[in-house]
């Protein structure tokens, strides 16, 4: 870039490769050169505590789930992001038999991951467990340096403005999107899904016993399978591949104690999800 100047001489602009630019154009997007991108956090992990598969469990599942993330606490940072479970699909009924637009089912969707992120935050109070928002990205790093543990609602802030899905009108980006996009925004360490099984399998092995378990993974393969259910988010897989910071994330089953703990250390524990094109 280069400075030039107008011709009263007096203000000075900036001349850029981007001007007079509509950012469209594709070959001239291809074009453009950037320089390696920014981590601020890059020492933080993301966990995921699912909804349906962790909260709705009650205290059974919640409790020995925080336990251990207590007993992480003081060697490594973490953000905790919480998903909606069985009551954010109830209110998805309601609104798709009322007609609501996707923009508005993913507002009601966000109410009830805020709800579960306040109850794991107060639970979470008596060793640094703080409830943020959005908005409070940036003081993230205050928040680890005074010893807090933050938890925030999983939902990405699209609400009115979330992208319309191929199918149906259900929200494609929801509480694990979320999740996925503030470690990568972050330029987080790991992005750790907390769920109920022990991975990704070829089929719900709640419902097919013989789904067979798939340790690791490449994204664009994952999609190219074209599996009838997943244990993730299928629109986290599209943002995999497009990852600038994460090149993996992990699912595992927080329902066997230390399984967290390992995956926090970098051990492969469930399923590994990564770049692979």
């Amino acid at each position: 870039m280069a400075l030039i100047r107008e011709k009263d001489s007096k203000r000075l602009h900036i001349k850029s490769k981007l001007m007079g630019e509509s950012l469209v154009g594709q070959s001239f997007i291809k074009s453009l050169e950037y320089v390696e991108q920014f981590r601020a956090l890059p020492d933080v992990n993301v966990l995921k505590i699912g909804g349906q598969s962790i909260t709705d469990m009650g205290a059974t599942a919640v409790l020995p789930v925080l336990k251990e993330i207590v007993e992480n606490a003081g060697q490594h940072k973490m953000i905790i992001s919480t998903g909606g479970g069985t009551r954010s699909r109830h209110v998805y009924a309601i609104a798709m038999e009322l007609g609501m637009p996707t923009g508005v089912i993913s507002k009601l969707g966000q109410s009830v991951s805020e709800q579960n992120a306040l109850m794991i935050s107060t639970l979470l109070m008596p060793y640094g467990g703080i409830k943020v928002g959005h908005d409070d990205i940036s003081k993230l790093a205050a928040y680890f340096n005074q010893g807090c543990i933050p938890v925030i609602h999983g939902m990405p802030p699209y609400g009115y403005w979330e992208h319309l899905p191929k199918e149906g009108r259900l929200p494609p980006n929801r509480t694990d999107m979320g999740a996925f996009l503030l470690a990568e925004v972050i330029g987080a360490k790991h992005c750790i899904f907390i769920k109920d099984e022990d991975g990704l399998y070829t089929d719900n092995p709640k419902v097919n016993p013989e789904a067979e378990f798939i340790p690791r993974i490449g994204a664009g393969e994952l999609i190219e399978k074209n599996l009838d259910d997943l244990i993730i988010e299928r629109s986290v897989l599209d943002m995999i591949l497009r990852s600038q910071n994460l090149t993996e994330v992990q699912i595992v089953n927080g329902l066997k104690q230390g399984n967290i703990t390992r995956a926090l250390n970098g051990e492969h524990v469930g399923t590994i999800i990564f770049k692979d094109a």
